[in-house]
């Protein structure tokens, strides 16, 4: 007679089908590679739709017009707006909140630790930008100049993870770092040079709801709702200002508390008293609906859980998926649609804003990332992480011109009101990402050993 089990589990007549459905697929999408994976998917259907007899219903669908709001206040926009606008600001929201931690208590937390992929990125930018410029110096061409600064974190890793035991633990680290401060610098370039025509109001309103912002950091709010709350009213302000309403969602991040409410020596103490109240309230009676003080014990546990992890921590955990593996792909098929023809591939190394993207992306990063690196360490002022060498410097320095959603996203501002010049951009874009990739990978695969 086998023993009865007394710790019960209670399971929907479908819960287990549903654990081995789900299971697996939550270990995959978890992994940096997924991101990459399916932005890339999103990009070739974005070129499929763009090139298919579906491509009037593609645009048609992207040029046609949402409106959210009640008569005399509302905000219409078309789908392509409210994705970039929209969508997109919970992106720099998810940014913002990765630049914070690393700022504070991350790689970027050391100075010594952070000047290495502090100064690779810094020179990730200026010799793409100087690239650029050269090959287009003046005119309306010249507004693309920010396009090649930009290297996309997610297909990067995606494409540095395919190398596996290859790779040292500290070049995804060095990458990571890199590839944060690159943001950051795409963010104030966006902020600074890709505004329109200022709303002093708007910006005053915006001013006022970052200041209560602020407030509520400072006054030990931190429950996520008041920040939200604020948040979607300084994006309708940025949207309504002229600056570009996407950095809503970096000056909220930065006004979320990284500080919990309780250290976790606090929270252990607690806890001890909490387990020994729940084993009392238990014996007397085990079934939670009809025990209030066992379920009382069980809420306060779960509030003193949250209380022990930073606010920002626990956005940032919930909004990673919805952002990686939902918004940036949509973004992905709306922007990735890009016309081929003959003419267009022609034009790539013809055309001067789609080869000074390309170059900027290709040799501008190449140059800018490895070459700062050697200066830098040359000089005594930072040395390479453990492990490293400047073979694996190199090779992200190559997939640092991994460029796609950061660099869409600009050149989606620089020529808004030049389809053909847009056009060129994305080419040029998309192109230079496969290179720059392709190119990454297989001098890593080369000059790597497996271990």
């Amino acid at each position: 007679m086998t023993k009865k089990n007394t710790d019960k589990e209670y399971l929907a007549p479908w819960e287990k089908a549903f654990d081995r459905i789900l299971t697996p697929f939550d270990e995959f999408i978890h992994r940096q590679t997924t991101s990459g994976i399916l932005l890339f998917i999103c990009a070739i259907v974005a070129i499929y739709l763009a090139n298919s007899q579906w491509s009037e219903i593609y645009q048609n669908f992207l040029n046609s017009k949402f409106t959210i709001g009640i008569p005399g206040f509302e905000l219409s926009k078309t789908i392509h707006h409210w994705i970039n606008d929209g969508l997109m600001a919970l992106f720099f929201f998810v940014v913002g909140l990765e630049l914070k931690r690393e700022i504070l208590v991350g790689e970027l937390a050391d100075p010594r630790q952070a000047l290495l992929p502090i100064v690779a990125a810094i020179g990730g930018m200026v010799v793409p930008v100087a690239i650029y410029l050269s090959i287009n110096p003046a005119g309306h061409n010249s507004d693309g100049w920010g396009i090649p600064m930009a290297t996309d974190i997610a297909f990067a890793l995606g494409t540095l993870a395919l190398l596996g035991a290859r790779i040292p633990k500290n070049l995804l680290m060095f990458l990571v770092a890199l590839a944060i401060v690159d943001d950051l610098g795409a963010v104030l370039v966006i902020a600074v040079f890709y505004t329109e025509n200022l709303n002093m109001l708007a910006l005053l309103v915006a001013a006022i709801m970052i200041a209560l912002l602020v407030t509520l950091n400072l006054g030990g709010i931190r429950s996520a709702g008041p920040y939200m709350f604020l948040g979607v009213i300084l994006w309708i302000a940025m949207l309504k200002s002229g600056v570009h309403a996407t950095l809503a969602g970096i000056f909220l991040a930065f006004t979320i508390p990284m500080k919990p409410k309780y250290d976790p020596a606090r929270f252990l103490q607690q806890f001890s008293k909490l387990a020994s109240m729940i084993q009392t309230a238990y014996r007397s009676e085990t079934n939670i609906i009809k025990n209030d003080a066992l379920r009382a014990h069980f809420q306060s546990l779960g509030e003193g859980i949250q209380l022990v992890q930073a606010p920002a921590q626990i956005l940032e955990h919930k909004f990673h998926i919805p952002t990686a593996y939902f918004i940036l792909p949509i973004f992905s098929l709306a922007n990735a649609g890009i016309v081929i023809d003959a003419s267009s591939l022609t034009s790539l190394v013809t055309n001067p804003i789609s080869l000074g993207v390309a170059a900027g992306l290709i040799f501008g990063k190449l140059i800018g990332i490895a070459g700062f690196s050697w200066v830098v360490v040359k000089l005594g002022l930072a040395s390479l992480p453990k492990g490293l060498n400047f073979n694996h410097i190199i090779g992200v320095a190559f997939m640092g011109g991994i460029g796609f959603t950061m660099s869409i996203f600009v050149a989606e501002l620089a020529f808004a009101n030049n389809a053909q010049d847009l056009l060129m951009a994305k080419t040029g874009i998309l192109f230079a990402s496969l290179l720059a990739g392709l190119l990454g990978f297989m001098w890593l695969f080369l000059s790597t050993k497996k271990t």
